[in-house]
């Protein structure tokens, strides 16, 4: 299938893909493009690089402003929404759910190689939020020399609390996961971070509920399985060459009950943790933490994403940003 107008409309369009693995099972995947107006550029004659957005579980690519950026900064911008996710989901298989994390490679692969049809052979940025944020470092220490740069948006690279939370979860749903990895885990459900950033709540942002449910997807055994094993892998170390920045909230509020502290911190995951993780993916790791940010940095009130946005501008500026871009930060 070739390239559509895409549900954002405008100078957005995707095309739906189906990537087989080594497994042989081929899984429905959609890319998505940003093309500006050549007005909104202002870059005559720029030869623009690609950076791939890759989204969090349980979620889909939305951010137009996220776009816009990095076009402004002088890069094609293009995202996946992943098997079983946003575009992508279809009724036959279970939202969000994967059995292994290296399930996502096939499509990331075909997802560069149609990036490359258009702007070239070379690596391409690659900028992860959340358990995306696990799903592109690993991809990328899988794939020597396929990533320039890597940005990671408050990734999920540890459980809270410790290493030892992790080992003894991983024993606890190991053995579930291997008799039945679809089993629905009984969970507490919580709505508090979509109730900060969804516009049908007491954010600002359109969701679709059909590809970003308030409550999420059910957790599923065979994928919490696969989610700890890739926290178990980074946590072994995977010595990445490329330059990494990660961008995180100053603090968190993961409470099972709501708090107005969750309006400004990071209701998802333990940030201190993950910020320490982060300090060992590579030789070359920034971290940024931004005073109210929320779990996605670039969700957040306007006046923190302008800070987010600002930041990571410096970065790129710093790390190889397109030539000729001006650094430009949304409001």
């Amino acid at each position: 299938m070739g390239w559509q107008q895409d549900i954002l409309g405008g100078e957005f369009e995707s095309r739906t893909f189906i990537a087989s693995g080594p497994d042989g099972i081929g899984r429905t995947a959609t890319l998505i493009r940003f093309r500006p107006a050549r007005e909104f550029l202002g870059q005559a004659g720029r030869s623009p690089t690609p950076v791939l957005f890759l989204h969090g579980w349980s979620d889909y690519f939305f951010n137009t402003d996220l776009a816009r950026f990095w076009s402004s900064e002088g890069y094609d911008f293009y995202a996946l929404d992943m098997h079983n996710h946003g575009r992508s989901l279809r009724p036959e298989f279970p939202g969000g759910y994967v059995a292994d994390l290296a399930d996502y490679d096939a499509e990331i692969e075909t997802a560069c190689r149609l990036i490359a049809e258009e702007a070239g052979p070379g690596p391409v940025t690659l900028m992860g939020h959340s358990t995306g944020g696990l799903v592109a470092v690993l991809w990328a220490s899988r794939h020597p020399g396929a990533v320039s740069r890597l940005v990671l948006n408050s990734p999920w690279l540890e459980m809270h609390s410790s290493t030892l939370v992790r080992r003894a979860a991983l024993g606890l749903v190991g053995p579930v996961a291997r008799l039945r990895p679809e089993a629905v885990l009984r969970l507490p459900e919580r709505g508090f971070y979509w109730r900060t950033i969804s516009s049908a709540a007491d954010g600002e942002w359109t969701l679709d509920d059909k590809y970003r449910p308030p409550m999420a997807f059910p957790v599923r055994a065979g994928w919490l399985s696969a989610v700890l094993a890739g926290h178990t892998r980074v946590a072994r170390g995977l010595d990445l060459e490329m330059p990494i920045l990660v961008l995180l909230s100053r603090a968190s509020a993961n409470g099972l009950f709501w708090s107005e502290e969750m309006r400004r911190t990071d209701a998802v995951l333990d940030v201190n943790v993950i910020g320490a993780r982060a300090l060992t993916l590579g030789r070359t790791v920034t971290v940024e933490r931004i005073d109210g940010a929320l779990h996605d940095v670039f969700l957040s009130p306007a006046a923190v994403r302008k800070d987010a946005y600002a930041r990571l501008a410096r970065w790129l500026r710093a790390y190889g940003a397109a030539e000729g871009a001006a650094s430009t930060a949304p409001p």
